[in-house]
């Protein structure tokens, strides 16, 4: 009850304009409880109640009277809740006077007229002639997309003015959810406008009928008046003086209207412009609106626009829309260019980079914009780290200036942030510094290999990505349509961004050269990458800092998958490093054990003696420790060619040197020639047996550990398997690894084994035996193994088995010891005896 007490609110009217007696529908809120409740109604001041028909408390329908307000207010008053208001206002038209062009007296289908004073026999447009809405009734337009409706009715319209118009097409465009009482309340309305046409006609000629029988006794009497007078062939006669009269009637008549005319001409062919431009007014619009986006950086948005203007405008023949979309082209072509130089800028991020490559994807730029921005990326790290040694040097001879790019010290960047073991000072100052400045007072050298590293290991990660996303495709855009082209260009590019890669390794390796050890590069090398004061020396235990943070670097770049051969110049490096820091930490203490006398003091303790043996152990101990971390060897140093030819040297020294040296010392009356020459050879055989079994460690291991999990790689198993099949003649390496009955596994196991034979090869044939035949031992007590740990076999299982032992066994057959023979054996002898003659063979 108390809502029904509220005064009426009218909140809407549909339509909110029109001229006096237009049907409108009143919207609003507690707008009566039924027809007797509505008591006042009011629009624009009129009394309209008499026409209004309650349809709900919130929807009133009537008509307008003849108010005289121009504009004014909706008022609904009802018994429950008394006078009303409004929130919405009616705009009231006034009636359109009878214009000199309008219809008088005769009908004119103007959906159907045609022009003919231009003698053109063309249409007026129909955009503004037709009416919007044909059938009366709500259109509920974008259920069903244009594409689809063109493919349903080829050669078809939904315009209804159209020669090819389909009822169907315009149903289904307009009025797709439409229910089929409003239809019917359509083909009402239809009727209504054919009976109102045809009334329309009649009622013309009705209103002049006195015209047309004025003119049927104007016409008689002409027709009597000739027959009369019998002069119509006779020069000057009524019917020739009547002709001159309706020709002058008709000049006039197109003078008076002439202007007319040509005004009408005019508005028509303006307004079929402005209908074009109102139809076309994306594609018009849209030169400015590529300009504002791309002010704003909306290249998202400009790029949807271009694209959808190109498929539209793109082969067009339109002279209008060519040039408009020529000047789109203009400006994509100027971002384009936008685009590549903020893609090619430095610094920038490896997210910006992949946001640049897309863009300019999409906009399909020609060229490779992605090997272009690894190009300029390549060449930025390349400058960075000069810049850096620069900077550095400068700062050495006390003329510093800031190169800008960012080589100030900062303790939280990338190898800062790794925790760094402290530095331990040489001689007196075996000592951690106390406090944390030791950063800053650390040596030029040291705190330069530090910020160049941390330039490497900033910058190559993104780098790398970079190029990972390049070949991956993931860079570029589907809709480009050229991804499996970059892809392609990216496979082709493989080399040149290794060579890429190794020119930053070796780069860094140079610097670092150029630093610490100069005597390492060439008298030109040394012109690019030194420069360094070396006057002082730096102390072993600086050293140990500056190849902590090298084993950083590569362990940085190793993390990334970077190739080993591409990082093994840093490797190199870093044994040099260790190499140089050993020799060092020995000569300072070698120095400071000399300086151990000048600390004698003479004065004997209890035990007799006195305090430099305690000082002399202090300071070898010290130096064991500081050769602690160098000394070390991390995975992934061990330069395996160098192990093969500290081999080879080993054995030339004990067979030919040493022979050479004691004939010499004999020569020369050294009788303790035996001795030196025992020991030597007894400490050089020890050296070569740790090498040696290194070597071959490093070597093995990957191929035993790669049997198990080859044997048995797609579920296989030896109980239930296929009968082997293929050539089973294995009477050399090539045909076997050709043949179908032996897995793949074997033959990569194969294939590894050659690939040390090629290695040690190339450094000593004498070597291969020795190593080859270690390497196969591991190998035929691995299989071994494995086969006495099947639980059973099925019978293809036992042949497959054989055939695949007995292939790795005949393969490497030269090579093959008694320990490996056994083992190979013990294989065969783990797997159930062949029954067939068939199988055996």
């Amino acid at each position: 009850m108390s809502r029904a007490r509220q005064p009426p609110l009218v909140t809407g009217i549909s339509p909110n304009e029109g001229a006096p007696w237009t049907k409108v529908t009143i919207r609003g809120e507690n707008l009566g409880t039924g027809h007797n409740d509505l008591i006042g109604l009011s629009i624009c001041g009129h009394n309209c109640l008499l026409t209004a028909e309650w349809i709900t408390a919130s929807k009133i329908v009537c008509r307008v009277g003849p108010a005289k307000d121009d504009k004014g207010e909706i008022i609904v008053t009802t018994k429950s809740g008394g006078l009303g208001t409004s929130t919405v206002s009616f705009k009231l038209l006034k009636p359109e006077r009878i214009g000199i062009l309008d219809q008088s007296a005769v009908w004119v289908d103007e959906l159907s007229y045609y022009d003919m004073r231009t003698d053109r026999n063309k249409g007026i447009s129909p955009l503004s002639l037709r009416p919007a809405n044909p059938l009366g009734i709500e259109i509920d337009k974008g259920k069903v997309p244009l594409k689809d409706l063109e493919n349903m009715f080829p050669r078809m319209s939904g315009d209804f003015t159209s020669e090819n118009f389909s009822a169907t097409w315009y149903l289904m465009e307009n009025h797709s959810s439409t229910s089929f009482e409003q239809l019917r309340v359509a083909v009402a309305n239809l009727k209504k406008q054919a009976s109102k046409k045809n009334e329309g006609s009649l009622a013309y000629v009705k209103g002049g009928l006195s015209t047309f029988f004025e003119a049927q006794d104007a016409l008689a009497a002409i027709h009597q008046k000739l027959e009369s007078d019998g002069t119509e062939k006779v020069g000057g006669s009524m019917t020739q003086r009547l002709e001159n009269v309706l020709n002058r009637a008709s000049e006039t008549a197109d003078t008076l209207f002439q202007e007319v005319l040509g005004r009408k001409d005019k508005a028509d062919s303006t307004r079929n412009a402005l209908n074009v431009l109102q139809r076309f007014k994306f594609l018009f619009n849209l030169p400015l609106n590529i300009e504002r986006n791309i002010q704003k950086g909306d290249y998202d948005v400009v790029i949807n626009d271009y694209e959808k203007a190109k498929s539209l405008f793109g082969n067009t023949e339109v002279p209008v829309f060519k040039k408009v979309y020529s000047e789109v082209e203009t400006r994509i072509e100027a971002l384009r260019k936008l685009l590549l130089d903020k893609l090619l800028e430095t610094p920038s991020t490896l997210h910006d980079q992949k946001r640049y490559i897309r863009y300019l994807s999409d906009l399909h730029a020609p060229g490779d914009p992605a090997w272009k921005c690894i190009i300029a990326q390549h060449k930025w790290i390349l400058q960075l780290m000069q810049n850096c040694k620069e900077d550095f040097i400068k700062e050495q001879k006390g003329t510093h200036t800031l190169a800008g790019v960012g080589l100030e010290m900062d303790r939280s960047s990338s190898l800062n942030r790794i925790s760094l073991p402290a530095p331990v000072k040489r001689g007196g100052s075996f000592q951690t510094p106390k406090d944390d400045s030791w950063h800053y007072k650390s040596p030029q050298q040291v705190r330069f290999v530090e910020k160049l590293s941390d330039v490497v290991i900033s910058q190559l990660p993104n780098f790398w990505k970079l190029w990972i996303s390049y070949v991956n495709g993931s860079l570029f855009s589907e809709k480009s349509g050229q991804v499996e082209k970059l892809k392609k260009n990216a496979r082709q590019r493989q080399n040149d961004f290794k060579g890429m890669i190794e020119e930053v390794t070796r780069r860094l390796v140079q610097l670092v050269r150029g630093a610490l050890l100069p005597s390492s590069l060439t008298e030109l090398q040394l012109r690019q990458y030194g420069g360094w004061d070396t006057k002082t020396p730096l102390s072993g235990a600086w050293l140990t800092q500056v190849i902590h943070t090298v084993r950083l670097s590569l362990e940085a770049l190793s993390a990334l998958e970077i190739p080993n051969d591409l990082l093994q110049v840093i490797q190199d490096l870093l044994q040099d490093l260790r190499v140089h820091c050993l020799l060092t930490t020995l000569q300072h203490t070698e120095e400071d054990v000399k300086r151990l006398a000048e600390k004698e003091d003479w004065v004997v303790d209890n035990e007799g003696i006195t305090s430099l043996p305690a000082q002399f152990e202090q300071c070898m101990i010290q130096m064991l420790q500081s050769l602690k971390e160098p000394m070390e060897c991390k995975p992934g140093e061990i330069n395996e060619q160098r192990l093969l030819i500290i081999l080879s040297n080993c054995q030339y020294l004990e067979r030919h040197t040493f022979l050479n040296l004691a004939e010499h010392l004999e020569k020369n009356s050294f009788t303790t020639a035996e001795k030196i020459i025992r020991v030597s050879i007894e400490a050089l055989r020890q050296l070569d047996e740790y090498l040696f079994e290194t070597y071959v460690e490093k070597k093995s291991d990957p191929i035993v550990g790669s049997l198990e999990p080859g044997i048995y790689a797609g579920y296989f198993d030896w109980k239930d398997c296929l009968p082997p099949t293929g050539n089973t003649h294995l009477n050399h390496v090539t045909c076997m690894l050709t043949t179908l009955c032996v897995r793949s596994y074997l033959k990569e196991a194969l294939v590894s084994i050659i690939s040390v034979h090629a290695e040690v090869f190339t450094v000593s044939k004498e070597l291969v035996p020795r190593v080859l035949s270690k390497i196969i031992e591991a190998v035929a007590e691995e299989m071994s193994r494995l086969m006495q740990c099947v639980s059973s076999f099925s019978k293809n299982g036992a042949l497959q088995a054989r055939l695949e032992i007995c292939a790795l066994r005949d393969a490497i057959e030269p090579y093959l010891t008694s320990e490996s023979r056994t083992s190979f054996k013990q294989a065969v002898e783990a797997l159930p005896q062949l029954q067939s003659g068939t199988d055996k063979k």
